[in-house]
């Protein structure tokens, strides 16, 4: 068994990134929109400031309350929006359940965002024309290509088919001749596709959802899921019993956390490097 090690990985990129943020002069900010006080959220926005910090990029934290009115918390985000100087904006999700989550996000403008998460960005990423991916899935794929895990025609099993990561996964895999199965919350007897998993590929949530028992011999496991449990961090899958399976497997954290900051930084200097806004803004 063998860790795909994303704290380590994720530092190369950044060292890369650093130097082109210096050698290009690039003034960047990233923009933060938080409402509520979710602790997972708390985890991940500290984890987007220290590594802005570490690689010269701007960082900015807008926090709401949760019981904000949508319409106003749209007009803030809005105004948020304008300014050339905030450069890449994320709304940190989840948000709280009374607000409408796609109206809120179809607010960024598309050269701002770097999650990949708005409308026009994402069917653009679903036709192949968007000169960025979603930044887990980017990191997922750095994961694979750096361990030289080879994807053709294998059968990939994909926990969750969220925003974030389970879709965009979904899109991807299928353009990559590989054979792909998704899962919700609603699929019968999980074990009998995750047990058929060439590279198994979970971001739920749910600690300890997937066992030893349920995998394969020499499954590829990559862990993106993220709780709180007893004050700890922890994956999807029970690390201890399915290491004992995996031929290759990632931390949590460690793993898919670090890289996915790391690609989503890289988001934000792509996208400024190709768009020139208008002298207005």
């Amino acid at each position: 068994m063998k860790i795909l090690d994303g704290k380590k990985l994720s530092e190369k990129i950044l060292k890369r990134l650093k130097k082109e943020i210096k050698k290009e002069k690039l003034k960047l900010r990233l923009v933060v929109i938080q409402v509520g006080r979710d602790p997972i959220s708390k985890i991940f926005i500290n984890q987007k400031e220290k590594t802005c910090k570490e690689i010269g990029i701007d960082f900015k934290l807008y926090q709401f309350p949760k019981n904000i009115n949508q319409d106003l918390l749209k007009k803030r985000i809005q105004k948020i929006a304008k300014p050339r100087l905030n450069s890449g904006i994320i709304i940190q999700l989840p948000l709280p359940r009374k607000f409408d989550t796609k109206a809120i996000l179809n607010i960024i403008p598309q050269e701002k965002d770097i999650d990949v998460l708005s409308e026009k960005n994402q069917a653009q990423f679903c036709l192949g024309n968007l000169k960025i991916l979603p930044p887990t899935l980017s990191g997922i794929i750095k994961l694979l290509k750096e361990y030289k895990i080879k994807i053709k025609g294998k059968h990939f099993v994909v926990m969750g088919a969220g925003r974030l990561i389970g879709l965009p996964l979904a899109f991807w895999l299928l353009r990559q001749k590989t054979t792909v199965s998704v899962l919700e919350k609603f699929t019968p007897d999980i074990s009998f596709f995750t047990k058929k998993a060439d590279i198994l590929i979970s971001g739920v949530g749910k600690p300890g959802l997937i066992s030893g028992p349920m995998v394969k011999k020499d499954v590829v496991v990559i862990d993106a899921g993220l709780a709180l449990k007893r004050g700890k961090l922890r994956g999807d899958v029970d690390f201890e019993s399915v290491s004992k399976k995996a031929s290759y497997i990632t931390p949590v954290p460690g793993g898919v956390g670090p890289m996915t900051v790391a690609c989503l930084l890289k988001n934000l200097i792509k996208l400024c490097q190709n768009y020139d806004p208008p002298a207005t803004l």
